[in-house]
């Protein structure tokens, strides 16, 4: 049997000695369960931290002393089943853990059972589980509808479902048809004030995403993202705003590929920072490892793929980094919630976005309307921005040590869309846009100069600028091949380049009202 975790032990304080808003949910749970029929589907959200496992080891407890059926708990992972065994034997709970390995030959003498998903399916087609008796199903993180099949098996029993997000992973198999009613916990912001959650500060960075493409699942694809979150200049605003925002604090990288994950770690070890990867190949004993390591050591750095969004609890945790987009709202409440565990000296923790979540999907602990959500799926889905939509409104932010380095211009900023549509409506050419961003930049860098090494060396260091002026241009005017934007891209900084060389000395005696010095 697993030891129970310091943050298990702090969410709870006994299974006879709960929080207020945990027996004001088992108490809603029960109300239903008695007024229901046998076979009614319910479903119950909290966020994250929140102690949804200590809510339903409680409910088991109760049931068991209560009635005279039995209780199956399901969960996704092999990880999860575990940890639920472990949080209902605190509780007083006898379980049997039903794995791959389980001999089932005693399983008369359990009342509570505890298993994976596809385990249990297996089991009940060879016949091997006898759940005749079974009169209440509790299925954790209820949003992956890989539960759904083994409906068919409960037909007679309560089926209460747990989760943070009460929307499907599969958003043509919406909650709202496998469950008939949902009772929606304390929100994130009501545990934050009360001290059950730490607070976050987010820090988002203006990616564009529109060469991603969206799979079968609705979601981006590995593929295409690995394309994107490989290539250097993510790789460099990665590191750039760990340095900015998470130097020196214990920090968990999200990412959507292995290769990435990889690329990543090389890239902060060649930086001489402390970093680990896992994904979902490392064994179990290695993870063991690699986890320990990871609480232990203050400075940690460690970088994932998916198998750390679920049933993972580390509170020492200061920076959560989404170094990756998604279309899923529980995915992206799942990996900020990691970093959402207090401590004696935690209130807070850092958000790193890059990937355009805050902007699609609102701030984490934003007041949602699960009700309605849960409802009408559709509707909400139908209302997140794509991606093209919701770059268009972007505007580019220099990073404080850039603009420092411009210090002595009152704008940096040039926009690209307004001066299309202005040119447009006179007549002229959309190369004029180009011309007059060329004509800005000059001007900032030797306004920030004492002779045109200067200013080529600041040129140097608009590259990110660069790029969000030439994508904004290249969406004004319907062109966006990607030879066409490279040619674009290469093109401008050979024009910037001449640019600054042929007019540094008139420019520059504008600027200062003298020549620049020999």
């Amino acid at each position: 049997m697993l030891e129970v975790t310091t943050a298990e032990l702090q969410e709870r304080k006994s299974g006879k000695d709960l929080y207020n808003y945990q027996k004001g949910a088992i108490n809603k749970i029960f109300k239903s369960f008695e007024d229901a029929p046998d076979d009614y589907h319910l479903l119950y959200q909290l966020p994250t931290g929140g102690g949804k496992t200590v809510i339903f080891s409680e409910i088991v407890r109760q049931y068991l002393k209560h009635h005279k059926k039995r209780v199956l708990v399901m969960t996704h992972r092999v990880e999860l089943c575990k940890q639920t065994s472990n949080m209902l034997t605190e509780f007083g709970v006898v379980n049997k853990v039903v794995d791959s390995k389980a001999n089932l030959e005693d399983q008369s003498e359990y009342d509570c059972f505890v298993a994976m998903v596809e385990t249990l399916n297996n089991r009940l087609n060879d016949d091997k589980l006898d759940i005749s008796d079974i009169g209440l199903v509790i299925i954790d993180e209820a949003h992956y509808n890989s539960f759904t099949k083994l409906f068919k098996f409960f037909e007679k029993s309560f089926i209460l479902g747990v989760t943070a997000t009460p929307l499907s992973s599969n958003v043509k198999l919406p909650m709202k048809d496998n469950y008939n009613e949902l009772i929606v916990g304390e929100t994130i912001e009501a545990l934050i004030e009360n001290e059950f959650l730490a607070r976050a500060e987010t820090y988002s960075y203006n990616v564009g995403l529109t060469s991603l493409e969206i799979g079968t699942n609705g979601d981006y694809t590995v593929k295409s993202s690995e394309d994107l979150y490989t290539n250097n200049d993510m790789l460099s605003k990665l590191l750039m705003s760990y340095e900015t925002h998470s130097k020196g604090k214990k920090t968990l990288i999200f990412n959507n590929g292995i290769n990435t994950s990889i690329h990543v770690y090389e890239t902060f070890k060649a930086a001489g920072y402390p970093i680990a990867h896992l994904d979902n190949t490392v064994s179990k004993k290695d993870r063991a490892k690699l986890l320990e390591w990871f609480k232990e050591t203050p400075h940690a750095i460690l970088t994932s793929v998916s198998i750390l969004t679920t049933g993972f609890d580390e509170p020492t945790i200061d920076t959560i980094i989404l170094n990756r987009a998604t279309k899923s709202l529980g995915l992206y409440y799942q990996m900020v919630g990691r970093g959402s565990r207090i401590l004696n000296n935690k209130a807070k923790f850092s958000i790193i976005d890059l990937g355009n979540n805050f902007h699609r999907f609102g701030p984490w602990g934003a007041d949602l309307d699960w009700q309605k959500i849960f409802r009408s799926p559709d509707h909400y889905l139908d209302k997140l921005l794509n991606d093209e939509d919701l770059e268009s409104d972007f505007r580019y932010k220099m990073p404080p040590e850039l603009r420092s380095e411009f210090s002595n211009s009152d704008e940096v900023y040039f926009d690209v869309k307004k001066t299309y549509v202005d040119s447009v409506a006179k007549g002229l050419s959309s190369k004029v846009v180009l011309e007059k961003s060329i004509d800005h930049h000059a001007k900032i860098c030797i306004e920030n100069s004492e002779d045109v090494y200067d200013a080529y060396a600041l040129a140097k260091l608009l590259n990110d600028d660069i790029n969000h002026r030439i994508d904004r241009y290249s969406k004004c005017i319907c062109r966006s091949t990607h030879n066409f934007i490279d040619w674009l891209n290469d093109d401008y900084r050979k024009k910037l380049r001449i640019h600054l060389r042929e007019n540094f000395d008139v420019i520059f005696e504008e600027i200062h009202g003298r020549p620049p010095e020999d």
